[in-house]
């Protein structure tokens, strides 16, 4: 049995699998409030109970260095040794969250991947991972002549580029919120669809309604403005997430030209799947492709978007299996394999 994590600055998700005929078979899982609890630890030894897994596996929201980790959202420093001692585990691992995700690509299935552009399905070469969700994340799927390696990366905390008079007004607003330098985190994820409305209202002028408020103030923002937005009942929702859509699509593009990603653009994270037929009204497409001269390179290039929300735990369970069977001599997959 191998236990997978996802582990987040709000929750962390955990869930445990095994393998049958070679392919990672769910088992349960479970969701956790982070806040509520003092440690990783604690978390998983509620979890597992009873179960004895044989390795683990946990994606976590920032750089891994020789297996440790300190969270900046949480005051939790997470190390892979410790883990491993206090848990009873032989086998522990901490990799970056979007390193999991990268990972779990290839335990996908076919439907659960949504294109959203064909491209040239023909090219082969590196891919391109990025996913808006509380925050934004971004990997290298690098190909090496036989497959794909997930390289993390922290350019979700890049420069946030303006392209237009709306966007280069947003920097200005944000630098004031702020106080200083925006990335893209700001713009391009959970708060940054909130944010992105507070312009339009504080700056752009436009109405809300005294039932959007008291709305936006009783519940989660970004969920209210998603629906709204979606069902087209509102105009600053609507022009809030048409903002959105488009710098998301800007920033794909952007991911996509740095690492020559030929081989596709997957798109993960919780927004994407809740916003899809946003997705595909050719907005974020319009923003992905508009390169300039490279245009036609970015026209060629697949778009898929990741629907399975346990993509980071898949890829997580993967790994944990691949590097223990490295060290132990012994692989649970290739052992399920019928001959």
């Amino acid at each position: 049995m191998i236990l997978a994590g996802d582990v987040g600055g709000t929750k962390v998700h955990l869930a445990l699998y095994d393998f049958i005929n070679g392919k990672l078979e769910y088992s349960r899982d479970e969701r956790f409030p982070a806040k509520d609890y003092s440690g990783l630890e604690e978390i998983v030894k509620e979890f597992l109970g009873a179960f004895t897994v044989t390795a683990a596996c946990f994606g976590v929201p920032g750089p891994v260095r020789d297996g440790r980790l300190r969270l900046t959202n949480l005051p939790w420093t997470l190390d892979s040794r410790e883990l491993s001692v206090s848990l009873g585990i032989n086998h522990v691992f901490l990799i970056n969250d979007l390193e999991a995700n990268g990972y779990g690509v290839a335990e996908l299935a076919a439907d659960q991947i949504y294109t959203l552009s064909e491209g040239d399905a023909s090219q082969i070469g590196n891919r391109a991972l990025i996913a808006a969700g509380t925050g934004l994340g971004e990997a290298l799927l690098i190909w090496n002549g036989h497959s794909h390696t997930p390289y993390p990366s922290e350019g979700g905390h890049a420069d946030y580029a303006p392209r237009n008079e709306d966007e280069i007004d947003l920097l200005r607003f944000l630098k004031q919120k702020y106080s200083g330098r925006i990335s893209q985190e700001r713009v391009v994820s959970g708060q940054g669809l909130t944010n992105i409305y507070d312009f339009l209202r504080e700056v752009r002028g436009i109405d809300e309604p005294v039932w959007l408020a008291e709305r936006l103030a009783a519940e989660d923002p970004n969920a209210v403005i998603t629906e709204l937005a979606l069902a087209a009942k509102s105009e600053i929702c609507e022009k809030a997430m048409d903002m959105f859509v488009s710098a998301y699509g800007a920033e794909t593009g952007n991911l996509a030209l740095k690492i020559l990603s030929v081989g596709g653009v997957y798109v993960g994270g919780g927004i994407a799947p809740r916003i899809l037929d946003k997705l595909k009204d050719g907005r974020f497409m319009k923003a992905f492709t508009d390169k300039g001269r490279l245009s036609q390179l970015l026209i060629n290039m697949p778009v898929r978007i990741i629907l399975e929300s346990r993509a980071a735990l898949l890829g997580a369970a993967a790994y944990a299996e691949a590097r223990a069977a490295e060290l132990s001599g012994t692989s649970p997959r290739a052992a399920s394999v019928k001959i």
